[in-house]
């Protein structure tokens, strides 16, 4: 669990003239992820900071695609969508599958996709 807002005293720290509400701070200190899930979860959300990444998982949002086609797909060089491809990788917002010499890419599962829609539907509203 993350450092409690609370401290010992049952104050707030930083609070000399405000009054805080204990069972409001309990509750929270119930539900705050711990520190390490919280810096994790920021660096998914540097992942989808970058628009090219986004248009990348949109792209691939359609169904598995290879690199030469996700490339079409986006503007993109084979070169720029690799690299964008290996962060993706990485942060596991993406697999693949060899056939051949050719490697498929896809999302990784369909918490990917509801990422996406919901993102989108937020900005849309």
């Amino acid at each position: 669990m993350s450092k409690k807002i609370i401290d010992k005293m049952g104050e707030l720290p930083h609070c000399e003239y405000m009054h805080a509400h204990p069972e409001t701070i309990e509750k929270i200190n119930a539900i705050m992820p711990d520190d390490d899930a919280l810096i994790d979860l920021a660096e998914l959300f540097k992942v989808f900071g970058d628009s090219t990444r986004i248009k990348i998982l949109c792209a691939l949002s359609g169904g598995e695609m290879c690199v030469c086609d996700i490339s079409t797909a986006v503007g993109m060089s084979g070169s720029a969508v690799s690299h964008q491809l290996k962060i993706l990788k990485n942060a596991e917002l993406v697999r693949f599958r060899r056939e051949g010499k050719t490697v498929f890419y896809s999302l990784a599962d369909g918490h990917v996709n509801t990422i996406l829609d919901q993102g989108l539907e937020h900005i849309n509203e």
